[in-house]
């Protein structure tokens, strides 16, 4: 009978804090006006590094980026690193995404499930700016010298398997950006968590991106000739001002609408996502698979500047996996994203 009362208290507070998250969600995601610049006050330009929010996992890009409860594998790790901990064995992933304004980034991982309940992955990711001409104040036009801006992270994992029910996940994260003769380098730290409800098929996740310390620039490119200085050769190095990562909150919900054991499903994801350097926004997305072989999605984000609407596929066979995203950002035109994984 003891029992009995306490299943019944565990399912009454589980729904409450059910409720109490979906109400959280209406009320930062869809009730919330969106904004309206120039005249709305926004954090936008407040940090360094934005690449950090580019997102890289193709099935969350075909989903409108709502992965934080519904990330399996490498692909979902940019979402949240519980994602590790779904690894069945072990797994190599790599993707490519032709960006915006000719704009490409990479990304490359490697996971494995070292013990039943303990989880480790690398995760490279790498982005190229393409080539671009040097200018200066006096030669507006260039001068015939060209570079490539490079943005690099190269992450470390761990993900552990709690109960039957929880994931959680932590990794470091170094980061690189160079910018002609100027660089920047820091290391932050990502964490999250992954929870199944019991209670109608729904999934939670939770992640925290980006948390470090200020970052600044240094390098060549800002020494200056000063005459009557101490040093022979009259240069001196201009001192940039530092800025925060961008540090971001991500909460989401996932929901299979059909039999979880049956051949066909059909997911619906709901993130909210809070940047430090930008408004609330959200994402919600679909996922159908038959047998776990082929899968079809679609998403948009919420109250999001520039990304809109989103599509994708996807084939599995045996332990080959290929993935498809397209992302509508507007009048900065079409993003296309191609991942392929292998699981042994």
């Amino acid at each position: 009978m003891l029992s009995i009362y306490n299943d019944m208290k565990y399912n009454v507070m589980l729904s409450a804090s059910i409720l109490t998250i979906c109400i959280i969600f209406s009320d930062i995601v869809f009730t919330q006006d969106p904004p309206d610049p120039p005249d709305a006050v926004t954090k936008v330009g407040t940090s360094a590094a934005n690449w950090l929010k580019i997102d890289s996992g193709v099935r969350g890009m075909g989903m409108g980026g709502s992965q934080a409860a519904s990330g399996r594998g490498l692909s979902g790790a940019y979402y949240n690193p519980a994602s590790i901990a779904f690894i069945e064995k072990s797994e190599v992933y790599y993707s490519k995404s032709n960006y915006l304004a000719g704009i490409t980034h990479n990304t490359l991982g490697y996971g494995t499930k070292l013990t039943p309940t303990d989880y480790f992955a690398l995760h490279l990711f790498y982005l190229d700016s393409g080539e671009m001409e040097v200018t200066t104040a006096p030669s507006p036009d260039g001068i015939g010298e060209y570079f490539n801006v490079m943005d690099l992270s190269l992450r470390i994992m761990y993900g552990k398997q709690l109960t039957d029910r929880l994931r959680i996940g932590a990794s470091i994260k170094y980061i690189r950006e160079e910018i002609y003769t100027t660089q920047m380098q820091s290391f932050v730290f990502d964490l999250g968590s992954n929870f199944n409800t019991g209670v109608m098929g729904i999934k939670l996740g939770m992640s925290v991106s980006n948390f470090g310390p200020d970052v600044q620039f240094t390098g060549e490119g800002l020494d200056v000739i000063v005459p009557d200085t101490t040093d022979i050769s009259g240069r001196l190095a201009k001192i940039t001002q530092k800025f925060s990562v961008p540090l971001v909150f991500r909460l989401g919900v996932e929901k299979d609408l059909l039999n979880e054991e049956g051949d066909n499903h059909l997911i619906v994801t709901l993130d909210g996502i809070n940047p430090i350097d930008y408004t609330v926004y959200g994402g919600v997305g679909f996922e159908y698979s038959w047998q776990n072989m082929a899968f079809i999605r679609g998403g948009t984000r919420l109250y999001h500047d520039t990304a809109g609407l989103s599509l994708g596929g996807g084939l599995k066979w045996n332990m080959f996996a290929v993935d498809y995203a397209y992302v509508n950002y507007g009048i900065l035109e079409e993003t296309h994203q191609f991942g392929i994984s292998l699981n042994f």
